[in-house]
């Protein structure tokens, strides 16, 4: 399935790592990495639950350095190991409709000489939505999140 990007609703986050693919993947899908990189110090995430299957749940808790708390849930839509992870957060586990979803997302890491092509791209259902994610810092904040990642990806 072809993600359509719509530049007035969606984002978009590229970068090549200078990690295999593979090593990318297990970052995105074992909860204990999760838990070391997802999101740029001082904020985390926390009580990862993943079940790698379309359908499939993921829940997190997402914690702020001044004591927010932020849970997180929603079901993979497609997952194509080491290639593809899809979600959103407009359905729970088992594709049960919530009654208010923020975003949904797809994850590619594409072979590119000894690295990846990782590319992130998130959609949002308005314009609204959008520049509201913008504004919680995006770019920033998954740019040094997938410097969290290639750290931790090269320990593994």
């Amino acid at each position: 399935m072809a993600v359509v990007f719509d530049p007035a609703r969606d984002l978009v986050f590229e970068r090549v790592l200078d990690v295999a693919p593979a090593k990318a993947w297990a970052c995105w899908t074992q909860p204990t990495l999760l838990e070391q990189w997802f999101c740029p110090v001082p904020w985390r995430a926390t009580d990862f639950e993943l079940d790698l299957r379309p359908g499939g749940r993921f829940k997190s808790v997402i914690r702020g350095p001044n004591g927010e708390v932020m849970p997180q849930s929603g079901c993979f839509l497609e997952v194509v190991p080491e290639r593809r992870l899809v979600w959103t957060d407009a359905m729970e586990e088992g594709f049960r409709p919530r009654a208010e979803p923020f975003m949904s997302g797809t994850i590619t890491f594409d072979p590119q000489g000894a690295g990846t092509l990782y590319r992130a791209v998130v959609l949002h259902a308005n314009e609204e939505t959008r520049a509201k994610h913008e504004a919680m810092g995006f770019q920033e904040g998954w740019g040094k999140a997938a410097d969290q990642l290639v750290a931790l990806a090269r320990t593994l």
